[in-house]
């Protein structure tokens, strides 16, 4: 969705509008469990500061997640006595679980959450929550990390904290500098999209939503913030730290083995069509340049130390020519894979065959260096032989590449599994409900929102991993994802995409 035609102009959500003038612009959540002495001040310094700053209509929902002191009691009262408070109460814990349902339930253009002890400075809420109103981001999160946050806390927990950034950066190659801080904020329509595909009821639930999203390609903002340690926090470090492990482990396996659907989040949200529209360099070529030069390092040491076994045992044109071709046939499996992304067995001995070809072609480069080496020197030193060897396979290199890509592994239309006539890939396009309505100014606070319908029933997630094919035929038939907001529309690789008109 552009904001601007200017050809410059990046694809951008709009300026969040919001609907009726009762209707709030922000919703902030504050899930809790077994609170009742921390939750009154919480909710009184909050509404008085959002009352104080914030321009718009809010809304503060307390989500109980099954608190068996008087927390529920502390939520009515409030309720009771505060218009833009609303209390929720779920009979399973889990702070995941609350603010997805809460979420899901929300008629806020913007939704956020924080921790109830509120440990982060609340001048961070207005900077948080702003890029999204504007439709400059599609999440917003609170960052303890960032070199100018100024945060106060014990040695074990920032230890614990940057210790978990470090393996997500490491695992799941996250970006974001703070997974766990408690102060988040998401634009509804990106929420509709996103919360489907997160599974985790718990603590990892930001982790997992943020991983996704960073994936799909949407833009989180990160607000440096002052924190404050709650020496009284009832968070379990060792549990949560084991099931965020856990979590990491099985988000990692679901990237790696391709079952997350992050087209349902990237096509409406994070793709940019031009992307596709630049010309003269070829698709995919960055990737498969570092694929070709990891399998590349690996096969030459491979070589390197075949060509020593074997060398032990006859000459060197014998030992250079059997260490590559059992290096050549593994460098062509494992290229074919991992570089090309080719799957199955269907033509796998084709491609060992070209592969072969490519093989004579190192042979002959290696086998004329040595030759030339024999003839300069009567008996050249091993070292110099592998310096040789090492040195005639680096200039191959550059040519093996471009005869695996452009002869061995093409990028054959007729390769791919939508150039048959009886499938076609499913393109989908979002269409978020706040877009199909007419939408006045942003209303000002006096007006009193309204509180929305929460369903009472606990929420359970369908299984966010699970994909469906679908053939040209039945598309017409299916019209949606399990998510409502997502259409699906059959095309085929000739059509055109109608997001780049």
């Amino acid at each position: 969705m552009r904001t601007d035609s200017s050809p410059g102009t990046l694809p951008a959500r709009e300026h969040l509008p919001a609907g009726d003038a009762g209707t709030p612009v922000l919703d902030v959540v504050i899930p809790v469990y077994n609170e009742e002495k921390d939750l009154q001040p919480c909710v009184l310094r909050l509404h008085e500061h959002l009352k104080r700053t914030f321009p718009y209509a809010f809304r503060i929902t307390i989500a109980d997640n099954a608190s068996t002191d008087t927390t529920p009691l502390v939520s009515q009262r409030l309720e009771a006595e505060i218009p833009e408070v609303r209390a929720f109460r779920l009979e399973q814990k889990g702070r995941g679980r609350a603010l997805r349902t809460v979420w899901s339930a929300s008629d806020a253009p913007v939704l956020a959450y924080m921790d109830v002890d509120l440990s982060t400075d609340l001048n961070a809420l207005l900077p948080l929550v702003a890029p999204l109103i504007s439709g400059h981001s599609d999440l917003a999160i609170g960052s303890r990390l960032a070199r100018s946050s100024r945060v106060v806390r014990g040695p074990k927990r920032e230890f614990i904290s940057r210790a978990y950034n470090l393996i997500l950066r490491g695992s799941l190659q996250a970006r974001f500098s703070d997974a766990q801080c408690g102060f988040k904020a998401i634009r509804r329509d990106v929420a509709q999209v996103l919360l489907p595909l997160v599974e985790d009821t718990g603590w990892f639930f930001d982790t997992e939503m943020l991983v996704i999203a960073e994936r799909a390609g949407l833009r989180i903002h990160e607000v440096p913030v002052d924190w404050v340690d709650d020496p009284n926090s009832t968070v379990h470090i060792v549990k949560t730290a084991t099931e965020d492990l856990k979590g990491v482990w099985r988000v990692g396996k679901a990237l790696a083995g391709g079952s997350l659907p992050l087209d349902r989040v990237a096509r409406p949200f994070g793709d940019d069509p031009r992307d596709r529209e630049i010309q003269d360099v070829p698709k995919g070529l960055a990737r498969q340049l570092v694929g070709f030069c990891v399998v590349g390092g690996l096969s030459t040491l491979f070589y390197l130390v075949l060509y020593s076994a074997f060398r032990q045992f006859g000459g060197s044109q014998i030992a250079n020519a059997l260490a590559l071709l059992v290096s050549a046939v593994a460098n062509t499996a494992a290229n074919r894979r991992l570089t090309f992304g080719v799957r199955g067995r269907g033509g796998a001995v084709r491609h060992q065959a070209q592969g072969l070809v490519v093989f004579g072609i190192g042979l002959a480069l290696t086998s004329g260096s040595l030759a030339a080496l024999n003839a300069a020197s009567s008996d050249p030193a091993h070292s110099t032989e592998l310096a040789v060897l090492i040195a005639a396979n680096l200039a191959a290199t550059v040519l093996r590449f471009l005869l695996f890509r452009a002869w061995v592994f093409p990028d054959r239309e007729d390769d791919r599994p939508w150039s048959n006539e009886a499938r076609s890939t499913v393109v989908a396009t979002h269409t978020p409900a706040a877009s199909q309505q007419s939408y006045g100014p942003l209303p000002q606070r006096p007006a009193a929102p309204h509180a929305p319908q929460y369903a009472t029933t606990p929420y359970t997630p369908q299984s966010p991993y699970d994909t469906t094919e679908f053939r040209a035929g039945d598309a017409a038939e299916q019209r949606s994802w399990r998510d409502a907001t997502v259409q699906l529309q059959p095309v085929r690789p000739t059509d055109t995409d109608p997001r780049n008109s």
